[in-house]
């Protein structure tokens, strides 16, 4: 593990693998960047590859404030690591809440992102604005994480392996098919209180602030190459026509399913590393 302090003083750590062109993968809830333990290794044999903890998660900074836990500053961060590491331009990959942050990061840095890949991610501004009664029971989170503190993160305290693994369930991924390796570090990580704060910060965040970020920018289009993943049997690919919410959003954008539910990169890697490659090698 290697570690970067950004200008704003936040601690980001990160693991770099590989050589050629550089690829940030960004992980989501409630994970860390052990999350690509699988796939990172098959993606450095073609490219520099470059996993990051997200601000609030992992080993990176816990901020105390809840509107540091938007998606804005959190990829202010991952800009200025790459930018550190060398790298003014580098294709981008995010699942779940990395996705959100790849996307803000390629609407507020798009000169510096030569693709983007969302993964098993509706927009936020649609998904808060539009809320279907499905979707409102399958992520329910979204909104008990809200809740102000410390209502949640009590709860959530008294035993944060049973509701964070009810989530990696409740998705459509069988927590026995997860890594095991993988498993702890996301135990190791959610177990501590701080980040179940900054968790909760980030869905308060989302509400708070990042949905008007998100409808200031409902005009904007993301014009680099793109590719829109999901996965086939979770909540997401079952509520939408997961590509066509991105449609007028991503001006050059190709999608596909993957075998499994949300958590698809955790239960089948091997998928997805194959989808990853074949886009990233065909945008180098």
């Amino acid at each position: 593990m290697s570690t970067f302090v950004t200008p704003d003083g936040i601690t980001i750590a990160y693991d770099l693998a590989g050589d050629g062109p550089p690829v940030l993968l960004l992980h989501g809830f409630p994970q860390t960047r052990a999350m690509w333990h699988a796939i990172a290794p098959t993606l450095a044999q073609h490219f520099t590859v470059v996993t990051a903890d997200l601000r609030g998660y992992g080993a990176s900074t816990k901020p105390q404030r809840m509107e540091d836990m938007s998606f804005r500053p959190m990829a202010s961060d991952q800009y200025a690591l790459m930018q550190h590491l060398g790298f003014d331009q580098f294709h981008l990959v995010g699942h779940d809440r990395g996705g959100r942050t790849a996307h803000r990061l390629t609407l507020d840095h798009p000169q510096a992102v030569l693709s983007l890949t969302l993964m098993d991610i509706v927009p936020t501004h649609l998904l808060l604005n539009e809320l279907s009664q499905q979707v409102a029971r399958a992520y329910y989170h979204w909104f008990f994480l809200a809740q102000p503190n410390p209502v949640p993160e009590t709860m959530i305290g008294h035993d944060a392996d049973a509701f964070f693994e009810s989530c990696l369930a409740g998705w459509g991924g069988d927590v026995d098919n997860f890594d095991t390796a993988a498993l702890d570090a996301y135990r190791a990580s959610w177990r501590e209180p701080d980040c179940i704060r900054t968790m909760c910060n980030d869905y308060r965040a989302a509400i708070d602030v990042d949905f008007a970020l998100d409808a200031a920018d409902l005009g904007r289009t993301v014009d680099c190459p793109s590719l829109v993943l999901f996965g086939a049997d979770g909540a997401m690919g079952k509520a939408y026509d997961v590509a066509a919410t991105w449609s007028d959003r991503l001006s050059d954008m190709q999608s596909g399913g993957l075998p499994g539910g949300h958590f698809f990169p955790d239960t089948h890697p091997t998928q997805t590393a194959t989808a990853l490659t074949r886009f990233l090698q065909s945008q180098s």
